[in-house]
């Protein structure tokens, strides 16, 4: 191991995968890179706490004492070309080149561009980077009217903290309800009525025409019905795209991201993929998936790591996301493809309530609105195997505790 693991990424997947690999016991060389030019820092807060706060700065995912104390080389601001697989070598913008004996591509996902006329005005932006944030905080500071094109979770987390801050925002969704296959429908129009009684209007079945500019700055949104709606800032958040092109070009299997196996190796012996930018097939549905969450990133780092240190397993992590939208929080635990049933707990009229999702008797979700106790049991049960009864979720909390509790001990 002269080379040791070169770590292309240093968002969540990448410095969980560094750590992982020391906590492990690898003492080869550990080289993290990354082509911003940050310290490594927390994402989730940039849509909420980071825009709405001039003085906030980017939350570090570890200190700078961190890589240092572990030996984990860390190179910000560096940018790979290209992937060299048969070599074992990556080669670098600007000329070098790095050689490896492990690869793990933690590249991540990039917003998916708008392919409407006026996308390139200034004004027009999207969020994924600190960088980001920051356009976001600067416009909105010096404009009253947003529009926020896409109703999926990044989309509302900042229309509602705009609103919030006394911003006039529209959102502006080309499905019939909210956050489109992500949630029930109940919690879909939950969302809705909330952010509509705090003043954001919400335009369902609207597609957009053009985005329209004065001067090459974005002076409002041209729906398809002919509804021009000024704003000095248009956010859009359609959905990403994985990173996937170093990894294509150097003929790893490619499907709706880098493909791996459930030990997180791809095709290429050498290489494996984390996070946003890897599919795989699912354990608990049999589908093939590819999740964005800090979840998956960390786990899928952890496990890449003991892959490489030789003592792989099948990744059988419960997956699970949270969103914080206005007086909302959102917390989704396993996944509700193959469910054939839905059963309410609690009520949506006191901001407080579950999803249970059921295939047959099968739990295999529950979506959960200010009701923590709910998803923490649901990581429980999901990871035990344990599916409640219809009376067992209508009894509430302390009933599935007792339920988890009476269980045989392994």
């Amino acid at each position: 191991m002269k080379n040791g693991v070169v770590i292309v990424g240093s968002g969540h997947a990448g410095v969980q995968a560094a750590a992982s690999l020391r906590e492990e016991g690898y003492d080869g060389p550990v080289l993290l890179v990354g082509d911003e030019t940050e310290l490594p820092y927390h994402k989730p807060p940039l849509s909420k706490t980071f825009i709405k706060d001039a003085a906030a700065q980017p939350q570090p995912l570890r200190g700078e004492a961190f890589y240092t104390g572990h030996t984990i080389e860390l190179r910000p601001g560096t940018l790979v070309e290209r992937i060299d697989a048969g070599a074992r070598r990556l080669e670098l913008a600007g000329g070098g080149n790095l050689a490896y004996d492990h690869l793990i591509l933690a590249t991540g996902s990039r917003p998916r561009v708008l392919p409407l006329p006026g996308a390139d005005l200034a004004g027009v932006l999207s969020l994924r980077s600190v960088a980001d944030a920051r356009l976001i905080r600067d416009h909105s500071a010096a404009c009253e009217e947003v529009v926020v094109i896409g109703g999926g979770f990044i989309g509302l987390e900042i229309a509602a903290t705009l609103a919030a801050g006394g911003r006039k925002v529209t959102v502006i969704e080309a499905l019939d309800r909210l956050l489109g296959r992500a949630v029930a429908p109940l919690i879909a129009e939950h969302v809705r009525k909330r952010l509509e009684a705090v003043g954001i209007r919400i335009l369902l079945k609207t597609t957009i025409d053009r985005i329209e500019g004065e001067g090459g700055h974005v002076s409002g949104v041209l729906t398809s019905s002919g509804e021009h709606l000024p704003a000095k800032m248009a956010i859009t958040g359609i959905g990403v795209v994985p990173n996937v092109e170093l990894a294509e070009t150097a003929g790893l299997t490619i499907a709706n991201g880098i493909r791996i196996d459930s030990a997180m190796r791809s095709s290429v012996p050498g290489i494996l993929a984390i996070g946003d930018n890897a599919s795989y097939r699912h354990w608990q549905t049999g589908g093939d998936v590819r999740l964005e969450s800090v979840q998956n990133a960390t786990d899928q780092a952890k496990l890449a790591a003991r892959t490489i240190v030789g003592r792989p397993s099948d990744y059988t992590a419960v997956p699970w996301f949270w969103s914080d939208i206005g007086d909302m929080k959102l917390q989704m635990v396993g996944l509700t493809a193959g469910s054939d049933r839905q059963i309410l707990s609690g009520d949506p009229a006191e901001n407080r309530f579950s999803v249970f999702h059921f295939a047959g008797d099968r739990l295999t979700a529950i979506e959960s609105v200010n009701r923590p106790a709910d998803h923490m049991l649901g990581r429980k049960m999901l990871g035990l195997g344990f599916s409640p009864t219809p009376e067992q979720v209508a009894g509430g909390t302390d009933v599935l505790k007792a339920a988890l509790a009476a269980l045989p001990a392994e």
